[in-house]
């Protein structure tokens, strides 16, 4: 897909991150950005900077998700891109002992539920409102393509580390989704692809000790550091323009492979 002049695209979290920098990258093409969040202050302020809009939109919600499409579309006219990088995780083990006391506790449901709801369903949501106001749309090409959707997995989807049952089962839910989704959309032109990054320099990052950031760089094979929010959107953009690439998951990841812990 060529990315013109007010091209409509929606990013989810794009306020932030992996979002702030694709949101930012497809509006360097000439992108009309509308940005789904809950971080409204930071939001308002990438949208405004990118000459797009922000939404205020929580994933989990469909009247929420329904309000921001809706919006984004009065804007901006139906999207044609849509680039899903809502997402959140935890680290609880499935069962535990506490140190101290002996005490055995278990995985909280309702926090296994949050993160599947926010990650996997949230995601889903998002997709398949916009896969239908895609088909909407006349082809843009003689190959008939309509539209193009991007997801954030992980690299935990794969090889997921103590502790991260929830998050690797909603990031393994999105990989195991995306062909089967490439394959409903393929008669409408609607190509979709995901990302698994590795462990990369986000807001979420920045905020743990330089050690740690330290030590998690030099586990990378090479390069030796945390990925860039950039080289996800440059992995992003190449998804978005190649119209051959379809029903892939990528891992983007320095060559990474998870450890135990």
């Amino acid at each position: 897909m060529e990315i013109g002049s007010n091209t409509p695209a929606i990013v989810t979290g794009g306020a932030s991150g992996l979002g702030e920098a694709t949101a930012r990258a497809i509006a360097a093409k000439g992108a009309k950005v509308a940005i789904f969040d809950l971080q409204e202050d930071k939001g308002k302020k990438v949208a405004e900077e990118i000459g797009g809009i922000f939404c205020e939109v929580n994933v989990t919600d469909e009247a929420s998700v329904d309000a921001g499409f809706a919006k984004a579309r009065e804007a901006h006219g139906q999207e044609r891109i849509l680039v899903n990088c809502a997402g959140t995780g935890n680290a609880i083990k499935t069962a535990s002992r506490d140190k101290n006391s002996g005490e055995i506790k278990h995985f909280p449901l309702a926090a296994f539920d949050f993160i599947i709801q926010i990650n996997l369903i949230g995601t889903f949501r998002c997709i398949a409102k916009s896969a239908a106001g895609m088909m909407s749309l006349d082809p843009l090409n003689e190959d008939g393509e309509r539209g193009a959707i991007v997801n954030t997995a992980s690299v935990a989807g794969e090889d997921g580390q103590v502790g991260q049952a929830a998050y690797s089962a909603s990031k393994g839910g999105v990989i195991g989704m995306t062909l089967p989704i490439a394959r409903d959309l393929m008669q409408e032109g609607i190509r979709v692809n995901t990302i698994l990054p590795g462990i990369f320099n986000t807001p979420l990052m920045n905020a743990a000790p330089q050690q740690v950031k330290d030590n998690l760089a030099a586990s990378v094979p090479f390069p030796k550091r945390l990925g860039n929010a950039e080289e996800y959107a440059h992995l992003a953009l190449t998804m978005l323009e190649n119209g051959y690439f379809n029903g892939e998951d990528v891992r983007l990841d320095g060559a990474i492979r998870m450890a135990p812990r």
